[in-house]
């Protein structure tokens, strides 16, 4: 369920500021006792990012700059852009991509991840776990 409205009206009455949301989630998941990061991730140009990897809770992010290639288990690859949001479930669910769609400048993303207590906020994905689970990957766009 994903949900976003603008909730600039609500706050006009109490407030000069603004507030707009940029993304509504429910997430399926938060672990008891769990443990937030808030971190920056700066992106090379043409750089496919960090390898397939899990989180051990749901993630939140917002492009700052840029275009991000994300992909998720069994969803298709799509790009998000600067000003866009974006949340990932965590859990069992592998993250393929998170690479720089530009070539030529930096992408850089904020995100904000809901760990497990005392497990790692990422995890790397190793080869065989990837063979394993090939089916479950949605189809490649045609190179």
């Amino acid at each position: 369920m994903n949900r976003s409205h603008d909730t600039s009206t609500e706050t006009a009455t109490a407030t000069n500021s603004r507030v707009t949301t940029l993304l509504h989630q429910v997430p399926p998941n938060i672990p008891d006792g769990a443990e937030v990061m808030t971190a920056t991730v700066e992106v090379p140009p043409g750089d496919p990012g960090t390898p397939p990897h899990r989180h051990s809770g749901p993630v939140f992010g917002y492009v700052l700059e840029g275009e991000i290639v994300f992909e998720l288990e069994g969803e298709p690859e799509r790009i998000i852009r600067a000003g866009e949001a974006f949340w990932e479930p965590g859990g069992d669910v592998i993250h393929y991509q998170a690479a720089n769609n530009l070539a030529d400048v930096w992408s850089r993303f904020v995100v904000v991840m809901i760990g497990a207590p005392g497990e790692p906020m990422l995890t790397l994905v190793d080869r065989a776990e990837l063979d394993a689970r090939r089916h479950r990957r949605a189809p490649r766009p045609a190179a």
